[in-house]
């Protein structure tokens, strides 16, 4: 009889616990609680919706290529009047670059943010236009025309070499059945569609794609129709009729994107259906309802940026993403307890090389200057700061910090204290005194502080040497949390008095409002090392108690993910978004807990008899 090493290859390995070495799939023997166990990775169900940075110029009835990180958009109209402009993506932001040579709405696009086709269209009735365009990564040229000139039509294709065009109208607004290939050089008319219609979707290649929804008046529909290279074949109809829909990825795996559904009643839809191959199934919806915007990508990584929305023509600059099933989920693990338990403290440094330093406990009233450094599994005393302090802030790494404001016996403070790797000096003092501050930096050569005790919206910078007052934030407050590098930092949170959900962002001059957190806190913690486009939000004193909520943050937006084990309040916290760290706290009762992050995690399953 074949053994589980023959098979596998590896003896069934005898651990106290939960295997921290286990790879997929991988059987051990949990000696501590008798069983057999094995573990896998932990991802999503379903896919999801996230809000992106918003393109530059609003816009409808536009045409779009590429991926998530790597877009294109073009055309469309504003409603009026028609437009050129073509807009890139890089997974960050969006950048407007040359203009397409005939402005138009209601055209077709396909390919990549290097090499895509513009095609068809029109300037409103009754003009339609039978326009080809190639982009190469620069500018756009024109080349041969479509053979039949229309709009509304839809599109396939992997690139600026290889496109299919299909349904559309010409004016007078006639439902077409027309499907033209594109070679590289020259339009070929090939077998039509079933089923005549405009204002439809399309995705796949020009030998593999799939057509679905549109208007063939007077109402939408629901239809499909797969393309094979030669012929168009009926499939399984959408659940929910429309048009103006937007669409991605393969002839076999697909997205159904927002749309209208007038008549009957009128309005944008944010629904969002995947194809399977052979059915369309629903999935979780837009943030934001919308039809005849731009997309791309794949049903693992999509992209819905600007359209029309809302029951009149209303447009809207938001550009969502879409991650698909199977994508990492995030959770908390348990870490090393502290030494001395204690809350408002600050932190600085990574999961693996972390400070806590400073804080407070009660009863009776302690103001620590205790220093702790935590190596990844174990807490150890180091040396002290100078001064007994809590609601103070700190910043850097664990061989280079800065301690800065807090609050010492009878009031705030402004002392600034430098640490080496072995002792904290004094250095410097903050302008302003102050505690329950925030604050962040690389390390104790740059670093900024803001906020604090009665909501004060004074920023400080630190280089090295002295702190200088800058612009301020919009929003006073305190016991809030920071994220970030000196040129590029964040601030979330906090209480003026109200609790707060206010996020602003710091590009080094200026603060500026962005999107609030989806849960009003203060008290709570971050883990943000590096630029202001990835931290993570944790715990914290919400309405109407104490939270374990963690947020994320893309740099753009705010979404929930895992929660801590033990929700708590004022604690401290190191790290990043991926590898983050917090510790100490008030759960009511004070604690030393220490949890950590990882943005990818295991689910662990015990054999049954």
């Amino acid at each position: 009889m074949a053994t589980y090493k023959s098979t596998v290859g590896t003896a069934v390995v005898n651990y106290a616990g939960n295997y921290p070495g286990a790879v997929k799939g991988e059987l051990w023997y949990d000696s501590t609680n008798k069983d057999f166990k094995y573990q896998y990775p932990n991802v999503t169900a379903a896919g999801s919706w996230r809000t992106s940075a918003n393109v530059n110029t609003a816009r409808r009835s536009l045409a779009g290529s590429g991926t998530t990180t790597a877009s294109l958009i073009f055309g469309g109209s504003l409603p009026s009047p028609m437009s050129a402009l073509t807009e890139s993506f890089n997974g960050s932001s969006w950048t407007e670059v040359n203009d397409l040579q005939q402005a138009r709405q209601n055209l077709a696009g396909n390919g990549t943010s290097t090499s895509s086709l513009a095609y068809g269209g029109d300037a409103g009735s009754p003009t339609d236009y039978a326009n080809t365009e190639v982009w190469n990564g620069s500018n756009w040229t024109e080349v041969n025309n479509l053979t039949t000139e229309r709009h509304a039509g839809g599109s396939a294709g992997a690139d600026s070499t290889s496109a299919l065009f299909f349904g559309g109208s010409a004016d007078p607004a006639i439902p077409g059945t027309e499907t033209e290939s594109w070679n590289g050089t020259n339009w070929t008319e090939v077998n039509d569609l079933n089923n005549g219609r405009y204002l439809l979707a399309g995705a796949g290649t020009a030998t593999a794609a799939l057509g679905f929804a549109g208007k063939p008046p007077p109402s939408s529909t629901a239809q499909t129709e797969q393309w094979n290279g030669t012929n168009w074949t009926e499939v399984g109809d959408l659940n929910t009729a429309r048009y103006f829909i937007n669409g991605a990825g393969t002839y076999t795996s697909a997205l159904a994107i927002g749309g209208d559904t007038n008549p009957p009643s009128g309005g944008s839809l944010a629904n969002t259906e995947l194809w399977n191959g052979t059915s369309w199934v629903e999935q979780n919806d837009l943030s934001t309802d919308r039809d005849a915007g731009a997309s791309g990508g794949t049903t693992s990584a999509a992209f819905m940026a600007t359209g029309r929305t809302g029951p009149t023509s209303g447009v809207t600059a938001v550009n969502e993403e879409w991650t698909g099933a199977g994508a990492p989920v995030g959770a908390w693990a348990t870490g090393g307890t502290m030494n001395t338990v204690r809350y408002v403290l600050a932190g600085s440094g990574t999961q693996t090389a972390a400070l806590a330093f400073g804080g407070y406990f009660t009863p009776p009233d302690a103001f620590y200057a205790l220093t702790e450094s935590y190596d990844g599994s174990t807490w150890t005393e180091v040396n002290d700061l100078n001064n007994n302090r809590y609601a103070l802030a700190g910043a850097g790494t664990s061989t280079s910090s800065l301690a800065f404001g807090g609050s010492s016996p009878g009031s705030p403070n402004a002392v600034t204290e430098s640490w080496n790797g072995t002792n904290w000096t004094e250095v410097n003092d903050l302008n302003t005194a102050r505690g329950a501050i925030a604050g962040t930096g690389a390390d104790n050569t740059a670093c900024l502080a803001f906020g604090g005790s009665t909501a004060l919206t004074e920023t400080e910078l630190w280089n090295g040497t002295n702190w200088t007052e800058v612009n301020d934030l919009n929003t006073g407050r305190r016991n809030f949390a920071g994220s970030g590098i000196v040129t590029a930092a964040l601030a979330f949170g906090g209480k003026s008095p109200a609790i707060r959900a206010q996020t602003e962002s710091w590009n080094g001059t200026n603060w500026t409002e962005v999107n609030d957190l989806n849960t009003a806190r203060g008290g709570l913690a971050g883990t943000g090392r590096g630029p202001n486009t990835a931290t993570l939000a944790v715990g914290g004193e919400a309405s109407p108690g104490i939270v374990g909520v963690t947020e994320d943050w893309n740099g753009v937006s705010w979404v929930e993910v895992a929660d801590l084990s033990t929700a708590r309040t004022s604690l401290g916290g190191a790290g990043d978004s991926t590898a983050g760290i917090v510790f100490g706290g008030s759960a009511p009762s004070i604690t030393g807990a220490t949890e950590e992050w990882s943005s990818a995690s295991n689910v662990v399953k015990t054999l049954t008899d």
